[in-house]
């Protein structure tokens, strides 16, 4: 092959990669199967207000996360004065409102960190779904991408005393919700494009637990669909049937709340769950070969975290506690690499772009931390305004949300 044609091969690849990573779509809470990972580069780790892509007002408050597919982002707020709660459309381009859709709420009890908007949607090529709970009445719904109504699912009433926060996700066509409450629980598959009911598995309805599930393709046995409950263990539930594969109870009586997300790591599937003032676990397992093989492979209880997920980025586990303690946990052996207190109270959780952590704190301080065996503070970035949210990534822009904002920065 000559040379010239060689090169030219060469640069066509390149650029359809990177366009690739730019493209990445951000689908549900912490991005694709909820890793939080993107390899997006471009995005700095020390910012000035002058340097925001753009800075949209959102139509009331919230600690959902945005997610987003091609020039769209879509977000979740809350307006308790009009009694309205909006699913938002902005461009991803210059943050200006595209469409809007509102439902009516009233006033519930929640714990006094939770919001009206908590619940992060999920969105593919053709719709977003979103979940709004309430004591009185509770709903999945889907629309297009042009905010025209597709369908709803009732979910009867949310009984907890905290307020609902469960996020779904969409995978491979079908829409997957873990409704974990102290009324009548259950996980659903819904199908997306009809709102038809696939499956619903009952569960115990003894805690509410807000973990977003994720998608474990498990060899020799297809994909399941994981869930994590307090008292219930780590499910691997088959995603066409609703079958339970497996459980594992790795938490103990004691009384707790599983709220961080399930993550996937290689064959490993990684949950958590404790208290605030008590213990708290996170524990890896490994599903064997056969249905109902399951085995715990390791477990950290020491500065873990509550409420923020972890992330597991190349050969290393980082654990963001709420109380601001960052620690770098060896995949190989569970053991602690590093632990640094870094200040600030967190409960978004951390995303990875481009090898660098990026968590937001209570104060809307975007802090941001080498993904590494090496601790390296490399940068924090104050917001303006206070956030209780989770970063995304999509069209080369860093998503920030704020109580009642959307901060873009980096540009395509």
């Amino acid at each position: 092959m000559p040379d010239r044609i060689r090169l030219l091969l060469l640069a066509f690849t390149c650029l359809s990669s990177a366009a690739n990573l730019h493209a990445q779509e951000w689908t549900r809470f912490r991005g694709p199967n909820g890793t939080g990972i993107s390899a997006v580069t471009g995005i700095p780790s020390t910012w000035k207000t002058a340097d925001y892509a753009f800075r949209a007002k959102l139509p009331g408050t919230g600690l959902s996360s945005p997610v987003a597919w091609g020039s769209r982002v879509f977000v979740t707020s809350a307006n308790l004065d009009s009694g309205r709660r909006h699913l938002v459309c902005l461009s991803l381009t210059d943050g200006k409102e595209l469409w809007k859709k509102a439902e009516p709420f009233a006033s519930y009890k929640k714990h006094r960190q939770n919001t009206f908007a908590s619940a992060t949607p999920a969105v593919d090529a053709q719709r977003v779904y979103t979940v709004w709970q309430s004591k009185t009445d509770s709903a999945l719904l889907a629309y297009s991408h042009d905010g025209t109504p597709s369908w709803r699912v009732p979910l009867g009433t949310f009984k907890g005393g905290h307020g609902p926060a469960a996020s779904p996700i969409v995978h491979g066509g079908v829409v997957y919700l873990c409704n974990d409450q102290e009324g009548p629980s259950f996980l659903l598959a819904v199908d997306a494009a009809s709102g038809q009911i696939k499956w619903k598995v009952p569960r115990s309805g003894k805690r509410a637990c807000y973990c977003t599930p994720c998608v474990f393709n498990r060899p020799g046995h297809g994909t399941e669909i994981i869930f994590v409950h307090s008292y219930q263990g780590i499910w691997g539930v088959a995603a066409e049937s609703g079958n339970k594969n497996w459980q594992i109870d790795v938490f103990g009586t004691f009384k707790q709340r599983a709220i961080a997300s399930p993550v996937i790591a290689g064959d490993l599937v990684i949950g958590s769950s404790g208290f605030t003032t008590a213990r708290k676990n996170i524990v890896a397992v490994r599903p064997g070969k056969k249905i109902g093989e399951v085995a715990e492979a390791f477990r950290v209880s020491q500065s873990v975290p509550h409420i923020p997920t972890p992330l597991v980025y190349q050969d290393h586990m980082y654990l963001w506690a709420d109380i601001g303690i960052v620690s770098c946990i060896s995949m190989k052996t569970g053991k602690s690499v590093w632990r640094q207190r870094i200040g600030g109270k967190f409960f978004g959780s951390p995303i990875c772009v481009d090898g660098r952590l990026f968590a937001i704190d209570a104060k809307g301080t975007v802090v941001v931390v080498a993904a590494s065996p090496e601790y390296k503070l490399l940068g924090k970035n104050p917001l303006g305004e206070r956030s209780q949210s989770t970063p995304a990534v999509s069209g080369g822009k860093l998503l920030l949300r704020t109580n009642s904002q959307l901060i873009a920065i980096g540009s395509e």
